[in-house]
């Protein structure tokens, strides 16, 4: 459970049921044209291929990393594989019928890494987190919906601050637990929240 001066209890009945990760793959296609609206770079071919001037890279590196980053939030995904990547439509272009390659895929995955918004979940680096809003700004976004309900030194579960009727229409409504348990902590860190484990620990 978390406790704002902000408390949370993380207790295990609360917790089942939930799904942890939803992937690239999982995304309904169909529905993705007319849902995200892609950036120019998007439909230009040479987008595809990582160019070898350096300061040409550097710009089309950040605006691999802005699209992962955009497409994500949009479609609220947080884990990738880096092979059911290349299929997904943010990687393949079927249109203009450009893809791009696993190992460019890579390296546009380091760059977010470097900038703090990727963690490797393996050593082969095959699977990855993606955090499109760091663990302190989803802190942020958590302490300012309790404090405008007045709802300091209340008690809430993971369940009820994710999953909770109350959060409904939140940003971090349906929040992914390994990502609510980070923004928790750091709220934890600045003093603004006390977490209390039940049970075994982490509602695990």
């Amino acid at each position: 459970m978390v406790w704002f001066p902000l408390r949370c209890v993380l207790s295990r009945n609360h917790l089942c049921g939930r799904t942890l990760f939803r992937t690239l793959s999982a995304v309904n296609t169909a529905s993705i044209a007319m849902s995200f609206e892609w950036p120019w770079q998007y439909n230009f071919p040479p987008f595809f291929t990582l160019q070898p001037n350096v300061d040409t890279r550097q710009k089309q590196l950040a605006a691999w990393c802005s699209l992962v980053l955009s497409y994500c939030r949009h479609h609220k995904l947080y884990t990738v594989d880096v092979m059911e990547a290349q299929e997904s439509p943010v990687f393949n272009n079927k249109k203009i019928e450009r893809k791009l390659s696993v190992e460019a895929i890579q390296v546009v995955f380091e760059e977010l890494r470097k900038k703090g918004n990727l963690e490797w979940l393996d050593k082969n680096k095959s699977r990855c987190l993606v955090m499109w809003r760091r663990p302190e700004e989803w802190g942020k976004l958590i302490y300012q919906w309790v404090s405008k309900n007045g709802m300091n030194n209340s008690v809430f579960t993971l369940y009820e601050l994710s999953n909770g009727d109350d959060t409904s229409g939140e940003e971090f409504h349906g929040l992914e637990d390994w990502m609510l348990q980070r923004s928790l902590q750091a709220l934890q860190t600045e003093g603004k929240a006390e977490i209390i484990t039940m049970d075994d620990g982490k509602g695990k």
